[in-house]
């Protein structure tokens, strides 16, 4: 039978208690939110929805085309422009996701004969976009500047060091000045995603590569996501441009996809030009991390310490996990749950994430909630 093998997969996840459902949410969920990536709180702001509205007008529901056709509008260049002077790149290119975006840079940086190193915790885009490239990869011990160094020793010739700035399921961040500088001594490349770092580090929420000083670098390229702390939809890599002109030459992804709708584009400018305005929110958003994660643990709970919005707490197994999780949820709390394989060390965890708009008296909920939930 056609697909028969399907079958026994899902019943090997059902055992295992890794079944994964769709959850719609009503527009108007009366549940305290610790599960989206809106750190900043922008994705029902006023502003980022006339933003989005006011494009939608102007240049109608879709881009009608990829990006070297039809797809290509203005407001996709005064974006790409906004975010490079934003980040502090020479150059921005904007996709139609994070997910795009990643594939694009690794697989475009990654050509026959040469080595992708890659961080062991690296997202599941950063590793489908090795996988597709016609370079050999490495996978490296994570967070381990000195593991990269050994993978760049074995390889003469082009190397890019592949990493997530921020890692999303322990939130915990990435040595970037020690990656850097083992790049340096090798001539290679450093690409890493700030999917969970832009918005949050750096001045102003201006990201992880402008908090380490390597904003505008030119062998750094910075790929992030325009759907988490700017609210909206899409992706961008960002870098010297002359890398960018290659991605528009040679990335599929950006060759072959339609471009990003103008409505995401339009929300998402009108975000960066929000948080210029109020750069506190990134700060904010640290600061209510900080505090969840000192409470949880203070509650004897076993949390990992947040670099940045991300809150990782252990739970005793997969349906261990899905049950503190579904518990939080009829209790009031949404929280996100991470079961293998979405983990790299196959401990599950409740994962929290932290919000620029959450009030104090929100935070003690949250936390009570949790912590009744697990007793």
């Amino acid at each position: 039978m056609a697909f028969g093998w399907i079958d026994g997969q899902a019943e090997a996840r059902r055992r295992a208690g890794l079944v994964r459902t769709l959850r719609p949410r009503p527009a108007d969920s009366p549940l305290l939110d610790l599960a989206s990536n809106d750190y900043l709180g922008l994705a029902r702001h006023p502003e980022v929805i006339e933003g989005a509205t006011a494009a939608a007008r102007t240049w109608g529901g879709g881009s009608t085309g990829s990006r070297l056709v039809t797809g290509t509008t203005e407001l996709h260049t005064e974006l790409e422009r906004e975010l490079a002077d934003f980040c502090g790149f020479e150059a921005a290119l904007v996709f139609s996701s994070g997910y795009a975006a990643n594939l694009a840079a690794v697989t475009a940086l990654g050509p026959h004969g040469s080595l992708l190193v890659s961080d062991a915790g690296n997202h599941a885009s950063l590793i489908d976009g090795c996988r597709l490239a016609r370079g050999a990869t490495q996978v490296v011990a994570h967070a381990d500047p000195d593991a990269v160094r050994k993978a760049l020793d074995t390889h003469d010739g082009p190397a890019v060091v592949v990493s997530d700035t921020v890692f999303s399921v322990d939130g915990d961040a990435a040595p970037l000045a020690a990656l850097v500088a083992a790049c340096r001594e090798h001539g290679a490349g450093l690409l890493v995603d700030d999917a969970h770092g832009l918005g949050v580090l750096g001045d102003g929420g201006r990201g992880a590569a402008r908090a380490a000083a390597l904003a505008g670098a030119d062998d750094v390229v910075v790929t992030a996501t325009l759907s988490k702390s700017l609210g909206s939809q899409g992706g961008v890599v960002l870098g010297p441009a002359r890398v960018i002109g290659h991605l528009v030459n040679a990335a599929r992804t950006f060759i072959f996809d339609t471009g990003l709708a103008p409505a995401a584009a339009g929300a998402a400018l009108a975000a960066v030009r929000l948080l210029r305005r109020e750069p506190e929110r990134a700060a904010r958003a640290r600061e209510v991390a900080a505090e969840l994660h000192a409470r949880l643990t203070a509650a004897g709970l076993e949390a990992v310490r947040p670099d940045a919005a991300v809150v990782s707490v252990r739970a005793p197994s997969p349906e261990g996990a899905v049950r503190w999780a579904a518990d939080c949820r009829t209790a009031g709390l949404a929280v996100g749950c991470f079961r293998p394989p979405s983990v790299p060390d196959g401990i599950s965890r409740l994962r929290l994430t932290a919000r620029a708009d959450l009030s104090r008296a929100e935070i003690e909920r949250a936390v009570r909630l949790i912590v009744e939930a697990r007793s």
